[in-house]
């Protein structure tokens, strides 16, 4: 027979166990080791679904081709490596010189033009600056045929990125650059006025010819360029450009003959004697 202290303490153990402010406390502890599981479950998934999406996005990345992983990277290579191959072609082919006779002062020219110009100034505006005047821009190139029929705002943009590029960009910014440049290399001044001065009356001597030429062949060129995937489109009007930098090489890449005066001028100017 059980002692009545111990009968007592059984009893009060009993009590304290049943007792709402026990059962009150046990749960909370129970339901803090539930919710404190429950994180850390949570914190696991979690950061098991960022490896996942890393280690996606990682595959996804590799298995782009350069071009769309480094798309100014890549235009400008290819800007600068056919500038400079549409002159020689013309000055090998055409001007029938041999190797060691070609112009590099004049293929110079088409280097730094390609690079600094049609590489780096054209994709600033043709992709940076087009993207945000013409919204639909990047969606459109992405719709398939049908669907760029249909959608009308995309080719209200499409045509509107035409028009500036035929009738503003071409006319107004990309010839007096191109004629500017070449004064640089081929004029006869050291005077940065002179250069601009005369390589827009050149151009202004020109413009008929140029301008109708342009037209011919950018504005057909365009129209497929600007519904095209941004990162095939540079590169896309780079190929296309290689025929028309062979048409500026041969009709506007030599220098014209220049008065003695104008070269001892500028001879005496660099330091130089005549």
């Amino acid at each position: 027979m059980l002692s009545t202290p111990l009968l007592s303490r059984g009893l009060n153990t009993s009590r304290i166990a049943a007792s709402p402010l026990w059962l009150g406390a046990r749960s909370h502890v129970q339901g803090g080791l539930l919710r404190r599981s429950a994180t850390t479950e949570s914190a696991a998934a979690a950061k098991g679904k960022i490896k996942e999406a890393a280690a996606t996005g990682a595959v996804k990345d590799v298995s782009k081709s350069f071009a769309e992983r480094n798309p100014f990277v890549f235009q400008l290579g290819v800007a600068t490596a056919k500038t400079s191959a549409a002159d020689i072609m013309v000055q090998v082919v055409v001007d029938r010189k041999k190797w060691d006779e070609i112009d590099w002062k004049r293929n110079g020219i088409f280097v730094v033009f390609g690079f600094a110009y049609l590489g780096g100034f054209q994709y600033w505006l043709m992709v940076n600056k087009f993207s945000k005047w013409f919204p639909t821009r990047q969606r459109f190139a992405q719709l398939s045929l049908g669907e760029k029929i249909r959608d009308t705002a995309g080719m209200a943009d499409a045509l509107k990125m035409v028009a500036f590029d035929v009738f503003v960009h071409l006319p107004l910014i990309y010839f007096p650059s191109y004629y500017t440049c070449k004064e640089i290399v081929t004029g006869t001044s050291w005077n940065p006025i002179d250069w601009i001065r005369d390589g827009c009356m050149k151009y202004w001597n020109n413009k008929e010819e140029d301008c109708l030429a342009m037209i011919k062949l950018w504005g057909p060129s365009d129209c497929l360029q600007f519904s095209m995937p941004i990162h095939i489109s540079m590169p896309f009007r780079h190929m296309v450009s290689f025929f028309w930098t062979a048409y500026v090489s041969f009709t506007r890449g030599g220098g014209e003959e220049v008065e003695p005066t104008k070269v001892k001028r500028r001879l005496s100017v660099s330091g130089d004697s005549a």
